[in-house]
């Protein structure tokens, strides 16, 4: 088992709920990224997810499309990514999930990437743009490297849709919560309620769900549904209007430890 599955399973022990969050890396550099991955790891934050920076990141909203701009015009590329991951191993074994587009994985090569991957430390994919019908290439190198690869279900999911897209997936199904791009529209919780009861009655896999949660308030909300909630725009705001501050790692670290203090445990 590895370490997304032995923490979903230990959370699931102590009757907790997973808190996971997005970081664009190289936004604002990859410095920063790296301390404010290991600042999530010291704030008690379960998986992070680690954007690599894509040109047309059609799934984003405006407040992620932004960072990738940002961290695309500073230079970083998936090797500069999967360095810095390598980097972090050193002193940290908080699950990391590699989060974006085929294109770049295409370009570096599959086999390569999936060999780097598991090398650097990455745990876990999740390719937006690449449907399981479309995922072979891909999967038959990260599944023989030990990678989990994560899959997306939506609102339009039907049950046959959401069962053939389980029976393939691995780590964790992450739910998105509403139709549209990240961190445009807030989840309506009798909807995920709703949702995760059908999803939960076709796979044995943790559920997350993502997709416009930006509170404390919300992801305490959603938790009480979900094996884990994803807050992505939220902090990647939060890192935009603070990037040129002294104390931008401090203040990831109290945003994130104040979402996992509520109604987490």
């Amino acid at each position: 088992m590895g370490r997304i599955g032995k923490r979903f399973d230990d959370l699931k022990k102590r009757g907790e709920k997973a808190l996971i969050i997005y970081l664009t890396a190289g936004d604002p550099s990859l410095e920063k990224t790296y301390e404010m991955i290991l600042c999530l790891d010291r704030a008690g934050v379960d998986i992070v997810e680690i954007g690599v920076p894509f040109s047309d990141p059609t799934a984003d909203g405006p407040i992620i499309q932004a960072a990738s701009q940002r961290a695309l015009k500073g230079g970083t590329s998936l090797l500069d990514i999967l360095n810095l991951i390598e980097e972090v191993r050193k002193v940290s074994e908080i699950p990391i999930v590699l989060f974006g587009y085929y294109n770049p994985v295409f370009i570096y090569g599959n086999e390569k990437f999936a060999k780097r991957a598991r090398e650097a430390g990455v745990d876990g994919i999740l390719v937006v743009d690449l449907p399981p019908e479309e995922s072979d290439e891909l999967r038959r190198h990260t599944d023989a490297e030990g990678i989990d690869f994560i899959s997306l279900i939506t609102p339009t999911s039907d049950d046959g849709r959401i069962k053939k897209i389980s029976e393939r997936a691995s780590g964790f199904i992450y739910y998105v919560s509403v139709t549209g791009v990240t961190g445009t529209k807030k989840p309506e919780i009798a909807d995920v309620r709703k949702d995760m009861g059908k999803i939960k009655k076709i796979t044995s896999l943790p559920v997350s769900v993502g997709f416009g949660i930006s509170t404390p308030e919300q992801a305490g909300e959603v938790a009480q549904y979900a094996d884990g909630v994803v807050v992505g725009s939220a902090i990647v705001r939060l890192i935009e209007e603070n990037s040129k501050k002294n104390n931008l790692v401090e203040k990831v670290f109290s945003f994130a430890r104040e979402l996992k203090n509520f109604h987490f445990k």
